[in-house]
């Protein structure tokens, strides 16, 4: 079994890191909720501290220091979508804040109870998956992981394609709620693409459910409503998702370039004719250096599916490879590889065992615009004193751009406060260089409370405002997941912020 949680705390009762108002579930709430959810309820201290984080790696620095972001008043845990709406409507009714949460492998804070209140566990929501062989479609449970849901889809003859570095420790509904990708995106798409209608509770406790049919023009498209809003529109209880026949084939290739922006060059090349492998995967300089021991940018490009589809796409890649000037092929060992490590999360512990404050920040911009955003990112992060190592890949790539995956390290000596204060600068300085030079600040990890107070800035006042609308319409009294994407909370002061 794959562990689930984050990483150890330090011995003895956590101390919290957050700041935020608290707010309690009074004697006659908790005994409403007991109605609905019987003995699915608990505020023992084991349960508390474990939803009270995520795998937000500054969370895991704070972990060994003995602290947690915030813990929840109590848990429930539902077993069936009635159940959830009977919650919510409890929590609606006394005004207590709801934060939904699965796997919390989110590495953003998304999941933390930044105001205690009740967190919402959904793993017991794991039915499925019913497929439709027919229409290729599969229902299945927001409490689904995403190893569990891939092995009974292969068992059929079947594959979501959807394969995040997460999948051990991640859900359906977390996928859902984060607008997530993986690491075969450019072959299956990101999430967002996979999903053909939903199944949501309202903070009101009414339930609706959205899409249905493979296209639609009866007015605006309500599953991207709630796909990225982070729990705080409404909570997901099922997901019907498109899924594809189990691969019949599969080529590898590698290759390194001279140099970064030439990396680029070739992947935009290749999407341009039409290719799509579902791994393309470059590294700068450093990650070639570090992770494969070779000089130049690596190129990884691995297809997957029918043999003369997979044929194709690949001597596309190759053709197009080829074209630029001092590219080189290299090892196709370096893509195996990357495939046995390529879910291990291990590092994380490592660094910060070694007193390294560390994260990844994965932005997506065009291809026009990822060469000042690599430069400008990293440019950024190296000015902030303390910065030992900032890397990136190209992770994710598409007609018209990609993902790039910065990895940021810095070493300031053991005391919290540094800690706390090169974090904020580093992440945030990387953030907001790539909102300056024209990327989406977040690719496939949403929002979380780590990059909350870019948001505004990212979609512009009126659309953020818009956005803020919807909120209020959907959820009045504001008990939604406080704090996240950045919306306006009763709970909350304006301006808040986790630093």
């Amino acid at each position: 079994m794959p562990r689930r949680r984050p990483l150890d705390l330090a011995p003895g009762l956590p101390t919290e890191r957050l700041d935020a108002p608290v707010v309690e579930v009074p004697a006659d709430a908790r005994a409403a909720l007991a109605d609905v959810v019987g003995d699915a309820l608990t505020s023992d201290d084991a349960a508390l501290v474990d939803a009270a984080r995520d795998w937000w790696p500054l969370s895991a620095v704070w972990a060994t220091q003995g602290r947690v972001a915030r813990r929840p008043a109590v848990v429930v845990t539902p077993a069936d979508t009635d159940q959830v709406a009977g919650v919510l409507r409890v929590a609606s009714t006394h005004g207590i804040p709801v934060t939904p949460a699965a796997g919390r492998s989110g590495v953003g804070g998304g999941a933390v109870p930044v105001c205690g209140g009740i967190v919402v566990d959904l793993t017991r929501l794991d039915a499925g998956p019913e497929i439709d062989e027919t229409s290729l479609r599969v229902t299945v449970g927001p409490g689904v992981f995403g190893d569990v849901l891939e092995s009974r889809l292969r068992s059929r003859g079947y594959t979501l394609g959807h394969w995040p570095q997460s999948i051990d420790i991640s859900t359906v509904g977390g996928w859902l709620a984060c607008r997530g990708a993986g690491q075969f995106s450019t072959r299956y798409g990101k999430i967002e693409d996979m999903v053909a209608g939903l199944e949501v509770v309202l903070a009101s406790g009414e339930t609706l459910r959205t899409g249905g049919a493979p296209r639609s023009a009866v007015g605006p498209d309500l599953d991207q409503v709630f796909v990225g809003s982070e729990g705080a529109l409404g909570v997901i209880t099922e997901a019907t998702l498109r899924v594809h026949a189990a691969p019949a084939s599969e080529e590898r290739e590698a290759w390194t370039l001279p140099t970064f922006e030439a990396g680029l060059e070739t992947c935009r090349r290749i999407l341009r004719r039409g290719a799509t492998p579902a791994v393309l995967r470059l590294y700068d300089e450093h990650e070639t250096r570090q992770t494969y021991d070779v000089d130049g940018c690596v190129l990884l490009a691995l297809d997957e599916g029918d043999p003369a589809l997979v044929l194709a796409t690949m001597a596309v890649a190759a053709e197009e490879t080829r074209e630029i000037e001092g590219s080189q092929p290299a090892d196709v060992g370096l893509v195996e590889q990357w495939m046995g490590h390529r879910n291990d999360v291990s590092a994380l512990g490592r660094a910060i065992e070694a007193d390294v404050v560390v994260d990844t920040v994965e932005v997506a911009g065009t291809w026009s615009d990822l060469p000042a955003v690599y430069a400008q990112v990293t440019e950024a992060v190296r000015a902030v004193e303390g910065t030992v190592a900032v890397s990136a890949h190209c992770s994710h790539s598409y007609i018209d751009g990609g993902c790039l995956y910065f990895t940021l390290a810095g070493m300031v000596g053991d005391d919290p406060a540094a800690k706390d204060a090169y974090y904020a600068a580093a992440f945030n300085g990387a953030v907001e260089a790539a909102r300056v030079a024209g990327a989406a600040i977040s690719h496939h990890h949403g929002v979380g409370i780590n990059r909350a107070p870019f948001v505004r800035d990212a979609l512009g006042p009126v659309a953020f405002d818009t956005l803020a609308g919807i909120k209020n319409a959907l959820d009045p009294r504001g008990i939604l997941n406080p704090g996240a994407l950045g919306l306006p909370s009763p709970f909350l002061p304006d301006g808040w912020t986790w630093e």
